[in-house]
């Protein structure tokens, strides 16, 4: 390796800072990597996933991000299994505590998707 390559390696970050990936974070570092911050995204909990329920997602109407989008608070309309739940927009909780990944959850590869109950 040479002198100035080492010197550029030392120079640059280990990691990727979040607005950059482009794997699942919490809720507000997948919003940060989006114009506007993430208004009009529609994002899911994986694990909603994991656990084979689909069609679930939050689309996001507002946010508030701080310290370089790895903290905050987002507002939005909750889908649940093809159903909008929410007529108003409400806080989406969990922003912290769960890992998001863009788009609506998709049923485990392989499983059937669960049947949906009766209205």
């Amino acid at each position: 390796m040479s002198r100035i390559t080492g010197a550029i390696r030392r120079l640059l970050p280990k990691q990727l800072p979040p607005s950059l990936s482009n794997r699942p974070g919490n809720l507000y570092e997948v919003l940060s990597r989006y114009p506007q911050d993430g208004v009009g995204q529609v994002v899911h909990q994986t694990r909603w996933t994991t656990r084979g329920i689909t069609d679930c997602y939050w689309e996001v109407t507002r946010t508030k991000l701080k310290l370089e989008g790895t903290h905050g608070k987002a507002w939005g309309y909750l889908t649940w299994r093809g159903k909008r739940l929410s007529e108003q927009d409400e806080k989406i909780p969990g922003g912290l505590k769960y890992r998001w990944a863009p788009g609506a959850s998709r049923g485990r590869l392989g499983q059937p998707s669960p049947p949906k109950a009766a209205a």
